[in-house]
């Protein structure tokens, strides 16, 4: 991957089209609604879906949605599960809406006393009951005792049964770098590591960690300023050879500042 090919972009405060714009990226991320909210997502944007798609269109920017952290579709909890279902449903379809590049979605967990296998079945009925128009990409996680995408024997375990779903040819694979090195993935390997198992890497976001290799914490810092190597960060994004979104603190210019870091050393 050559200093042109970098596709890079941030997640978003506010309208993701006018983020993009003002920090120069390709591409950006948002949310479509509450993340930390089971009700109310929609698309806020003057002129609705319609118009958020036209203006990226119209602007050249590629966006990504983060579907909300409250979404579980592995867990035996049917209060959770069925409901995280409906809500996937529809951010897959307000992503469609605007034209999405993907939809990314945490791995989730099932409960300490579960069974996983419980976990990774729910996946594939999950993936089976959803009409995947817009990629869905699964993000692996940073903690969870008995989370389904932290481990890469578990993320293994998951795609192996999440291949034998109809749908599976529309779901990709998501690799948060924080994630990655508060789970005690080794940095050097992880790429392939990762591809190995799922035979792709379609997203990475590109985050430092504020806490030390295997902590479990999925704690944010911006590039260069956290406990990951800063040239493993680099290299597992030139690697990946994928788009690349930063969800580090600060605004538009703390993620400018980010990508001139990042294009500096690729």
């Amino acid at each position: 991957m050559t200093a042109n090919a970098l596709v890079v972009g941030a997640h978003a405060v506010g309208d993701p089209v006018a983020y993009a714009r003002a920090g120069g990226f390709a591409i950006a991320q948002t949310f479509l609604g509450d993340p930390q909210a089971w009700k109310g997502h929609a698309v806020t944007h003057p002129g609705g879906a319609a118009g958020l798609k036209a203006d990226a269109e119209a602007s050249g920017v590629g966006l990504y949605v983060h579907a909300p952290y409250v979404i579980n579709v592995a867990t035996t909890n049917n209060r959770i599960r069925i409901p995280s279902r409906q809500m996937l449903a529809r951010q897959l379809k307000l992503a469609a809406e605007i034209g999405a590049r993907g939809v990314i979605v945490h791995g989730g967990h099932v409960g300490a006393t579960d069974d996983p296998a419980a976990g990774f079945d729910n996946w594939r009925k999950a993936i089976e009951g959803l009409d995947i128009t817009v990629p869905l990409l699964i993000e692996n996680t940073a903690g969870g005792a008995n989370a389904m995408a932290r481990h890469l024997d578990r993320i293994a375990r998951l795609w192996e049964s999440i291949s034998r779903a109809d749908g599976f040819d529309h779901v990709g694979f998501c690799l948060d770098t924080c994630h990655a090195h508060a789970a005690g993935l080794d940095a050097s390997a992880v790429v392939d590591a990762v591809r190995a198992v799922t035979g792709r890497i379609d997203l990475i976001h590109l985050n430092d960690s504020r806490d030390v290799f295997g902590s479990g914490a999925d704690r944010h810092a911006a590039l260069g300023e956290g406990t990951c190597e800063p040239d493993a960060l680099v290299r597992i994004a030139r690697e990946a050879g994928a788009p690349v979104i930063l969800e580090t603190p600060g605004g538009v210019d703390a993620h400018a500042a980010q990508v001139a870091w990042l294009r500096e050393r690729w």
